[in-house]
C-alpha cells in the first residue's frame, strides 16, 4: 500500500513512521510530505532514506492514504485536493473533527461506522482519545451521566519548540524563545490554546464536544479544565464520572481490564498506578486510581495516563489505516 506522511519532519510525522514500522504496516511505497523549506531532506524509515517531496507531487503520486499532521490550516487547505484525488486522508489537525460531514474516530470504539466515501477522516484531540477509550465500556454497561476532568498535559503536545523552552529553562538559558506566554520548568499553566468568550480554552471545549460525538450520545455532559505541566513521555487525567445506574468496582475494574487497547494499574497499596514516565512510548491507554466517589451516588474518580504521541496521535492515525488496509483486503 502506498502511503503518504504529510508533515513527515515534524514532532508527530516523525512518530508516525517509527509506529508505520514498528507495527509493521505493509507499506509498498512511502511519500515524505512537507512544505516546500523541507522538500529534499530526508527521513528514515525501516533502514532506508527517503528524499522528503512537496505537495502536488504526492498527489500527482496517488498515494492510498495519506495521514496528515501538518496543522490545521494545510489540512483545511489540501486534504480536499488529496481527496478530489482518491486518496483517503487521515487528518491529525482540529480542522476537521466537528464537521457532522466527517467521522471522527477512535478505531476500538467506531471504526465500523467508516465507509468508502469518507475520504477525510478526523483523528481526535489527544487528550479526548485516552479518556473515551475507558469512558466507552463505561458508557455501554452503566451509562455516562456526567464528566468533570482536570489534564495533566505533557509539553510535547505543543511541539519541539516547546520541549526546546522547558530544556532551555532547565539549563539556566531565559533568553531562549519562548512558546509559552510563562516559563514552564517549575511551573504549571492552566492554559493550553486559545482563550474562547465563555472564559474555557479551545481544548477544553475540544474534550466536551469531541467526547460526545465519538460516544454518539449529546446527553453526556462534559467539563474539563486543561492545564500544561513540564513533564514528558504523556498527557495524564483525573477523571470523574458520574453514571446512570449502581456500580461495583471489582466489576468496573474487570471491565477496563477487558477493553480493547486500556491496561488497568491500579495496585496504589504498592504504588501501581498509571505515569507519562511508564506510558511513554506505549500504545496503550493506562488507568489506575479507580475509587468510589464517597460525595455522592453512582460516581467513579479514575486516574488516565497515556503516551499522546502515541496512542494521542500517531498510532491511533496507523491504526485508523490499519482498519482500512484490513477492509480493503477483505473486499477485494
Amino acid at each position: 500500500m502506498k502511503i503518504a506522511v504529510v508533515g513527515a519532519t515534524g514532532l508527530v510525522g516523525s512518530e508516525i513512521l517509527k509506529v508505520l514500522e514498528e507495527r509493521n504496516f505493509p507499506v509498498t511505497e512511502l511519500l515524505p510530505v512537507a512544505s516546500e523549506r523541507s522538500v529534499g531532506k530526508e527521513v528514515t524509515f525501516k533502514g532506508k532514506q527517503y528524499k522528503v517531496v512537496g505537495f502536488e507531487d504526492a498527489i500527482k503520486a496517488k498515494p492510498a492514504i495519506a495521514i496528515f499532521s501538518a496543522g490545521g490550516g494545510t489540512s483545511l487547505a489540501l486534504a480536499p485536493k488529496f481527496a478530489e484525488a482518491g486518496i483517503t486522508v487521515i487528518d491529525n489537525s482540529s480542522a476537521w473533527r466537528m464537521d457532522p460531514t466527517k467521522k471522527l474516530i477512535v478505531p476500538e470504539i467506531n471504526a465500523d461506522t467508516l465507509t468508502e466515501s469518507d475520504k477525510i477522516i478526523a483523528n481526535p484531540n489527544c487528550s479526548t482519545i485516552q479518556m473515551v477509550l475507558v469512558l466507552n465500556p463505561l458508557h455501554k454497561k452503566y451509562g455516562v451521566k456526567r464528566v468533570v476532568v482536570s489534564t495533566y498535559q505533557s509539553v510535547t503536545g505543543t511541539g519541539k519548540a516547546a520541549v526546546d523552552q522547558l530544556f532551555a529553562e532547565r539549563s539556566g538559558d531565559h533568553d531562549a524563545p519562548k512558546v509559552y506566554p510563562h516559563p514552564i520548568d517549575l511551573n504549571v499553566l492552566p492554559h493550553i490554546d486559545v482563550f474562547l468568550d465563555n472564559g474555557y480554552t479551545k481544548e477544553e471545549m475540544k474534550m466536551t464536544n469531541e467526547t460526545k460525538k465519538i460516544l454518539g450520545d449529546n446527553t453526556v455532559a462534559v467539563t474539563a479544565t486543561t492545564v500544561r505541566i513540564p513533564t514528558m513521555g504523556g498527557h495524564s487525567e483525573a477523571v470523574n464520572i458520574e453514571l446512570a445506574s449502581a456500580f461495583d468496582l471489582d466489576e468496573v475494574r474487570q471491565l477496563l481490564a477487558e477493553s480493547e487497547g486500556v491496561v488497568v494499574q491500579d495496585d496504589p497499596k504498592n504504588a501501581v498506578y498509571p505515569m507519562p514516565l511508564t506510558a511513554h512510548g506505549k500504545d496503550d491507554t493506562f488507568v489506575g486510581r479507580i475509587r468510589r466517589d464517597e460525595s455522592q451516588p453512582n460516581t467513579l474518580n479514575l486516574w488516565i495516563v497515556a503516551d499522546n504521541l502515541r496512542k494521542g496521535a500517531a498510532t491511533n492515525a496507523v491504526q485508523i489505516a490499519e482498519y482500512l488496509a484490513k477492509k480493503e483486503l477483505k473486499e477485494a
